[in-house]
């Protein structure tokens, strides 16, 4: 087993645990001098990221089935899981976005 492409996706998880529990904390006041974040920028970037995973994955895995091999069976399986965690967590955001606007519809006025 290639343990430095197991120890780069820990770190790499680590590093994402660490960013989501950054932006759990309690925002700046609003005069600071921090950027203002537009929302469609956020998501289109979050997208493409997931897009750009799913590609790697894809690429990886004909180059494997292809015969290549400067690509290893384990790296290929590793990223084709962070393929599916991607895919997944986006699903998951999508739900709770889609269950916020109908419970927002919902509302009496």
């Amino acid at each position: 087993m290639n343990t430095p492409a197991v120890d780069n996706l820990l770190a790499q998880m680590r590093i994402a645990a660490a960013a989501a529990a950054a932006g759990l904390r309690e925002p700046a006041p609003a005069d600071s001098a921090t950027p203002s974040v537009n929302f469609a920028d956020v998501l289109k970037s979050s997208l493409d990221s997931v897009a750009k995973v799913q590609a790697n994955s894809e690429a990886m895995q004909k180059a494997f089935v292809s015969g290549d091999s400067s690509v290893s069976l384990s790296d290929t399986m590793i990223s084709m899981q962070k393929a599916s965690i991607n895919l997944q967590a986006t699903v998951q955001v999508r739900n709770k976005v889609v269950q916020a606007y109908n419970d927002i519809m919902n509302m009496q006025v």
